[in-house]
C-alpha cells in the first residue's frame, strides 16, 4: 500500500508520524483494540474527533505490555496527554466466562486470537505510562473504566475495588461518550490551562485530597456517598450507594458525585446533557475509512466482520434492564442521527468494494428506540427513573414507530441495497404497547409486520430473558404473557407471507433472585412453546449494574430487603441445565431435581411423563 493510501489512517508508528511531516503529537491513544477505523471502535472515533479540531493524534493499539515496553516508548510524549481505553469491550468479560473460565479468543484481536491484551488494560497500561512519564497526563475512558469509576464488585476477584483512578495513577477519568469532554479538555488544555487545575469539566472524574480545594460548578448539587471504606464493612451501604449512583446517572439534571477512599475523594461530575442531532451527525461524518488499519496486512478481525456493513441509527437505552450496562456507560436519553446522515453513510457502505447488497443490521443499543424521547422534556428533567419502560411504558414516552419506518424504506430503496437486516435487539414492549393513541397503535403494528415481512434474516431474536413474573420483576423486563402476544402475531404474520422464519428468545439462568423453581418452570413453559433453546447465558456480574449490586450484598438497592443469588457452581450449572431439558443426557438429573422440589407436576409437563 502506498503512502498516500496510508495517510487515510491515523498513524500507529514512528514512521507514520514522520510520513505525514510531524515533530511531534498532541494526543497518543492506547487501545485494548485492534485499530479499526470505523465509528463502532472507539478510539477511532475518538481520534477523528480529536483530529477535527486541529490536534495531531496516533493510536497505539493492543501495546505489547510484557516486554521493555517500547510500544509505549515508541512515539515519544505527547504535548497534551496520553488517552487510554481497554477496548469496546470490559476486558474481563472479554477474557472469562460466567463459570471464569479463560477464552480462548478475542473478537477485537486479527485471527480472533486470545493473549493480546492483559485482564483490566486500563489500570496495565496507565501504570506503564506513568512510570515512564510521570510528568505527562494520563486520561482513561471507555467502557472498562466507565463502569468502575466508583468503587465496584469484582466478581472475578469477589471483593470490592476502589474507583479506577485509584488503582491505574491516572490523572482523569472520562466517563459515558468521551467525544464532548474530550473536547472541553483539549479545548482548555490548548489555552495552556494547567491540567491539575481542571477539575470541572463535564462527564469527567478526579481524586483530590480530602482536605483541598478545587474548581467545581457552584450551581452543582452535591450528593456525598459512603465511603470506600464503609462499604468494605457494611455490604448495605454498597447497596445504598447504587442508588445515587444509577439515579443521577440517568437525570438530567445530575449531582456531582463525591466518594472517599483514604485520603482522597473521588468527584465525579455530572454529564453533558445527550448529544443534539447536529452533534451526533457530526461525529458519523468524520472522515472514516470504515476499514482496519493496513498493518494487520488483511488479517480477520471477527468484531470487525460482524459490524462492517451494519450502521448505528442512535445512542443511549432507556430500558433500564437491570443487568445491562448500557444505559450505565451510554445513558438513557436518545440521541438520534438524521436521515441525511444515515444515508449518507448507507451510500459509503454500498460503495465498499466488498459490499454484496446485505445491510446486517441497521440498529443501535435497542434497535427501536429511534427518536423515542419524553412528550413533554419538562417532566424528563424532574425525572430520575433507570427505565422508561418499568414497571410499565412511561406515559410521557412518545413510542411512535414512524420515523424509523420511514427509515427502513428509505433504506429498502437505496441504490446497490438488496436486503436490509435488523440484527440489534428488538423491545416488542415497545410496538406492543397500548398508548391511547389508535394512530400510533397502527403505525406500531405496522412496525413489527415491516419487521417480520422484510427485515428478519430467518431468525427473528428477541430477548424475554426469563418467564417468571418474579424474576422479570428483579430484571425490569415486561411480564412473558407480552411474549406471548409477540408469537402469535408473529406465526400469524409468517404464515401470511408464506415465510418459514423462525422465532429465537433469549434467556438467562442464575440472575440473582431466580431459583431453581423459576427454571423448571421455564423448561415446561418453552418445551410447551416447542423451543429448543440455544440462544442463553449464565448471568454475569458486571461493575456498575443493578443486578451485580443485588449478588454482591443480598439486598435489593432500592427497598433493601434481602434477595438471594445463586453463587456456586452447583448451582449455577443446575439452573443452566433446565435450559436443555430436551437433551437425553440430562433428563434424569431433571427429573430427580424435580423429585427433590416436589415438582413431578413438572416431569409431566416437560417430559410427557
Amino acid at each position: 500500500m502506498n503512502n498516500e493510501n496510508q495517510l487515510q489512517w491515523l498513524p500507529t508508528s514512528a514512521k507514520e508520524v514522520k510520513e505525514r511531516g510531524w515533530e511531534s503529537l498532541d494526543v497518543i491513544l492506547f487501545s485494548g483494540d485492534a485499530y479499526v477505523d470505523h465509528p463502532s471502535f472507539g478510539a477511532a472515533v475518538i481520534g477523528r474527533q480529536l483530529e477535527s479540531i486541529g490536534l495531531k493524534v496516533a493510536i497505539v493499539p493492543q501495546p505489547n505490555w510484557q516486554d521493555d515496553w517500547r510500544d509505549f516508548k515508541k512515539l515519544g510524549r505527547p504535548r497534551l496527554f496520553f488517552g487510554v481505553s481497554a477496548g469496546c469491550m470490559d476486558s474481563m468479560v472479554n477474557h472469562y466466562t460466567a463459570a471464569k473460565r479463560k477464552r480462548s479468543n478475542d473478537a477485537y484481536t486479527p485471527g480472533g486470537k486470545s493473549g493480546f491484551r492483559p485482564d483490566m488494560p486500563t489500570i496495565v497500561y496507565a501504570r506503564i505510562l506513568k512510570q515512564l512519564y510521570p510528568d505527562v497526563p494520563v486520561v482513561i475512558g471507555g467502557i472498562e473504566a466507565s463502569l468502575r469509576r466508583l468503587t465496584h464488585y469484582d466478581y472475578w476477584k469477589d471483593r470490592l475495588r476502589p474507583s479506577i483512578l485509584v488503582e491505574s495513577g491516572a490523572d482523569m477519568l472520562v466517563y459515558g461518550m468521551g467525544e464532548k469532554p474530550l473536547t472541553e479538555l483539549c479545548r482548555l488544555l490548548k489555552r495552556e490551562i494547567p491540567f491539575s487545575t481542571l477539575t470541572n469539566i463535564p462527564q469527567t472524574c478526579v481524586l483530590r485530597n480530602k482536605t483541598g480545594n478545587y474548581a467545581t460548578n457552584k450551581k452543582w448539587k452535591v450528593i456525598h456517598l459512603f465511603s470506600h471504606e464503609e462499604c468494605l464493612k457494611d455490604k448495605k451501604k454498597h447497596a445504598r450507594n447504587f442508588r445515587f449512583i444509577e439515579e443521577e446517572s440517568n437525570s438530567l439534571e445530575a449531582a456531582k458525585l463525591v466518594q472517599n477512599v483514604g485520603d482522597l475523594q473521588v468527584v465525579v461530575n455530572p454529564p453533558y446533557p445527550p448529544m443534539t442531532t447536529a452533534e451526533i451527525d457530526a461525529v458519523y461524518a468524520l472522515p472514516f475509512t470504515r476499514l482496519p488499519h493496513p498493518r494487520y496486512k488483511g488479517k480477520d478481525i471477527p468484531a470487525y466482520n460482524m459490524i462492517r456493513h451494519s450502521l448505528t441509527l442512535h445512542r443511549g437505552c432507556f430500558g433500564g434492564c437491570a443487568f445491562c450496562t448500557i444505559s450505565a456507560h451510554q445513558g438513557k436519553f436518545i440521541s438520534s442521527r438524521s436521515e441525511k446522515s444515515i444515508l449518507q453513510e448507507l451510500k459509503k457502505i454500498t460503495e465498499m468494494p466488498d459490499f454484496k447488497g446485505t445491510i446486517s443490521d441497521l440498529g443501535g443499543p435497542s434497535a427501536n428506540m429511534y427518536r423515542m424521547q419524553g412528550k413533554d422534556p419538562s417532566l424528563c428533567t424532574r425525572c430520575k427513573r433507570a427505565s422508561c419502560t418499568f414497571p410499565s411504558v412511561c406515559k410521557n414516552l412518545n413510542t411512535d414507530h414512524s420515523a424509523l419506518l420511514n427509515i427502513y424504506k428509505l433504506a429498502r430503496n437505496q441504490k446497490n441495497i438488496k436486503h436490509v437486516f435488523i440484527g440489534s435487539g428488538i423491545r416488542y414492549d415497545l410496538c406492543l404497547h397500548d398508548t391511547g393513541n389508535p394512530a400510533v397503535n397502527q403505525k406500531n403494528t405496522e412496525y413489527l409486520q415491516n419487521v417480520i415481512q422484510c427485515h428478519v434474516s430467518g431468525h427473528f431474536k428477541v430477548a424475554p430473558e426469563h418467564v417468571s413474573e418474579r424474576v422479570l420483576q428483579i430484571m425490569r423486563k415486561p411480564s412473558f404473557s407480552l411474549f406471548y402476544q409477540l408469537k402469535k402475531q408473529f406465526d400469524i404474520l409468517n404464515q401470511k407471507y408464506g415465510q418459514q422464519q423462525q422465532i429465537v428468545p433469549y434467556f438467562i439462568s442464575s440472575h440473582p433472585g431466580c431459583q431453581l423453581e423459576d427454571m423448571a418452570e421455564l423448561a415446561a413453559i418453552t418445551r410447551d412453546l416447542n423451543f429448543k433453546l440455544e440462544q442463553v447465558q449464565d448471568f454475569t456480574p458486571t461493575p456498575m449494574t443493578l443486578a451485580t449490586t443485588i449478588y454482591y450484598t443480598g439486598h435489593h438497592p432500592y427497598s433493601l430487603k434481602k434477595l438471594p443469588s445463586p453463587k456456586t457452581d452447583i448451582e449455577k450449572k443446575q439452573q443452566n441445565l433446565f435450559f436443555f431439558w430436551y437433551k437425553p443426557e440430562v433428563r434424569e438429573k431433571i427429573i430427580w431435581m424435580l423429585r427433590k422440589m416436589n415438582r413431578t407436576d413438572l416431569i409431566r409437563k416437560i417430559f410427557n411423563k
